[in-house]
This record gives structure tokens, sequence and C-alpha cells, in this order.
């Protein structure tokens, strides 16, 4: 039996898809030409995150419908808050089945080069200076991610701590009040301020934050190495590695659906066993 393709989307998680997505009717009077599948041109859509491709350069010849389509369709589905949705909805099922971890997060921040410009870009010192956004990314205990941000190369990752935590959803699954904050963050030495650890401590949650100037080995990194791992399975999506769109909402789409897939791959790992 041939191993499915990446981009593939089987029946269990277009079932999780389709009732996310905005219906579409088809006008009675000069209909137009028939609109492509939604699960065609989320494949299509899938194919340009892993593979990277350019929109234009997206086979025909796997039914995909052409990359145009492909991008207004995901820039349709982002104005409608189809991403965040998916990802919330994954995220309540990994807590039903006892996979997701509240007790810890960990967060850390990642640099990337933005070839064309736009907005949340910047130039950032750790790239001699060239033009580039960063992704900051919250895990879970054991690395699954809860939220992402995306701004310039020269924010310093310490502000988007607090962004961070309150980007993360409330999650359901469990009867009770959904679950939203933490119980400690996790983080290095380029979130040490102390401004940052009052307001950490204001939302509820205890800072375990490396300082700076001591020596390396606080032990921190026994625990904190989840997060660097989910940067590693996001940043195996070639379109993530550097960033194509000037649209930031268009990367931003990106960014949160591979987050998403992310946590159906462990969900279904967790199924598994």
């Amino acid at each position: 039996m041939a191993r499915p393709k990446p981009w593939e989307v089987d029946d269990e998680l277009w079932a999780v898809i389709e009732p996310l997505l905005p219906k579409v009717e088809r006008r009675a009077r000069h209909p137009g030409r028939k609109r492509h599948p939604d699960r065609s041109v989320f494949q299509g859509i899938l194919f340009v995150l892993h593979t990277g491709i350019a929109w234009e350069q997206l086979p025909q010849e796997l039914g995909f419908g052409s990359g145009m389509t492909c991008w207004r369709r995901l820039a349709e589905w982002t104005k409608a808050g189809v991403r965040p949705r998916l990802h919330e909805l994954l995220l309540a099922e990994l807590l039903s089945a006892n996979a997701l971890d509240f007790s810890r997060t960990a967060v850390d921040g990642s640099h990337i080069r933005a070839l064309k410009g736009g907005s949340k870009t910047g130039r950032s010192p750790v790239d001699r200076g060239r033009t580039g956004s960063k992704h900051h990314l919250i895990t879970d205990a054991t690395g699954i991610p809860l939220a992402v941000t995306l701004t310039g190369g020269n924010r310093n990752d310490g502000t988007q701590l607090i962004p961070l935590l309150q980007a993360v959803p409330p999650v359901r699954g469990k009867r009770g009040r959904p679950r939203r904050r933490p119980g400690v963050v996790l983080a290095d030495r380029g979130y040490d301020h102390d401004k940052y650890r009052r307001l950490v401590w204001d939302l509820g949650v205890k800072p375990l934050i490396a300082r700076r100037g001591t020596e390396h080995g606080s032990g921190l990194g026994t625990q904190r190495w989840v997060v660097e791992r989910a940067f590693a399975h996001l940043h195996c999506f070639r379109r993530l590695r550097i960033r194509w769109e000037i649209r930031n909402d268009i990367h931003e789409a990106f960014l949160t659906l591979g987050c998403a897939l992310l946590c159906w791959r462990r969900l279904n790992s967790t199924i598994a066993h």
C-alpha cells in the first residue's frame, strides 16, 4: 500500500476541517465558473506549506486548482477565522484525550528571513541587519503548540512573553471552566527582565526565567527543550523557513496551520497508543 503524501487530507481530518469552512452558495443567475472543491484547494495549500513552492508553480496535474485559486481561498478562510478555530478544536481534542499538559509551558523565538519585506518585518541583529521576521511560540509541557505570534526580526523576545500567554485560547474538552493559564512558564535569558516577571505573576502564572550573567546550567533546559523541538518540527514545513509573503496575515495563516497540523499528528499518535 502506497504511503499517503503529507499534503493529502484523509477523511478523518477533512471531517474536522469541513464544518469550519464558510459555505458559499452559487448564484442562480450568472453563476460563472464552478467553484473548485474546497478539499482539493486545501490540499493545494498544504502542498505549498510542505514544499515551499511558489503559488504560480503549483502543479496543475495534481488537481489542486491554480495557485491563484488556492491563494484566494486561503485569504478568504483567513478572513473568516478558520485557522484559529481549527487549532482550538484540535487542542480541545488533545485535552479530552489527556494529552495536553498545562502544568507548565515553554516559550521561545526563532528568526527567519523575509525576502520580500512587508509588515511585521525588521532589520535583524542576528542576521547582519537583513530584513526578517520572528516566530514566537508557546508550547505545553510536552511540546504541543498552544499559540504563535509573528513580529519583526528586530523585536526582542521578551516583548512577546505576555502576548504569547494572552494568545493561548481557552481550551475546552473537559467538564468545568475551559483551561487557559498554565501553572508555570519557562524561558531563556532573552526574556530576563523583572518587569516581565511581574506581569507574568499578574496573570496568575509562575515565571521561571534564566538570569543573564549567570553560569549556564540553570536546569531549565531539561524542560525547555520541548519548545525548541516544536520549532524544529514547525520549520520542517518549508514555507515557514523563509517568509515569502508580503502580507503578514497570509504568513500567519501558514504559521497557525502548521501548528494545527502538529496537533493533529500528536492526536493521531495518542489515539494509536
